[in-house]
C-alpha cells in the first residue's frame, strides 16, 4: 500500500489534499495480486518501488507491465549467461533506484518534528535492519506517538494507531 502510494505521488496521481484518484481500484488490484501470489506460492505479486524508474520514463499504463513481462519471458533463453554475472554487479542499478527514490524526501515537512523524525527513522532503519518493512514499521510507530505528544491527536487516524500497536506487538514478540 505504501509503495503504491509512493508511486502514485511520483506519477502525479495524488492531488493537493493527498487523495489518490481512483485509489480504491489500484489498492484492490494490488491486494488481489498479493493474495493470489501468496495462494499460488509465488513471491509477492505487488507494486514495487523500482517501478518509479519506469514512471519517470513515461510509463503510466499497463502497457509498460506487458512489455516488461514479454522481456522477462524472452530472458529465459539467456538464464545460463545471466547466471554468470556476479550478484555484486547489480549494485549500480540499485544505487540508481535509490537515487530515484530519495528525490521524494524534499516533500517531507522537515520543520515539523512529528513528520521529520518518523521520516528520518524510516530512511535510517531500512538499510540498518536490511528490511524495508522494519523501517516503515518504525515510522508508523513514531508518527502517531509524536503527533500525540504535540497535542495533535486529531491529525492521526484510528488506523494509524492500530498499525502502530500491531508493529509494537510484532517487535515485542520477535524480541522476546
Amino acid at each position: 500500500m505504501i509503495t503504491l502510494t509512493g508511486l502514485g505521488v511520483k506519477a502525479g496521481y495524488i492531488n493537493q489534499k493527498g487523495q489518490f484518484a481512483h485509489g480504491s481500484r489500484a489498492f484492490m488490484a494490488d491486494a488481489i495480486g498479493t493474495t493470489a501470489g501468496a495462494i499460488l506460492g509465488t513471491s509477492t505479486v505487488t507494486t514495487y518501488i523500482e517501478s518509479a524508474s519506469g514512471l519517470l520514463e513515461g510509463g503510466r499504463t499497463g502497457l509498460t507491465a506487458v512489455v516488461t513481462a514479454i522481456l522477462f519471458a524472452l530472458s529465459i533463453v539467456f538464464i545460463p549467461f545471466l547466471s554468470a554475472i556476479p550478484s555484486f554487479a547489480t549494485a549500480p542499478a540499485l544505487v540508481m533506484v535509490g537515487v530515484l527514490m530519495i528525490g521524494s524526501v524534499r516533500k517531507i515537512h522537515w520543520d515539523d518534528p512529528a513528520e521529520s523524525i518518523p521520516s528520518f527513522l524510516t530512511i535510517l532503519i531500512m538499510p540498518l535492519s536490511y528490511s524495508i518493512a522494519d523501517g516503515l514499521a518504525v515510522g508508523l510507530i513514531t508518527f502517531p506517538l509524536l503527533k500525540a505528544f504535540q497535542g495533535k491527536v486529531h491529525e492521526t487516524t484510528i488506523a494509524m494507531w492500530i498499525l502502530a500497536t500491531v508493529f509494537i506487538l510484532k517487535f515485542a514478540l520477535v524480541g522476546a
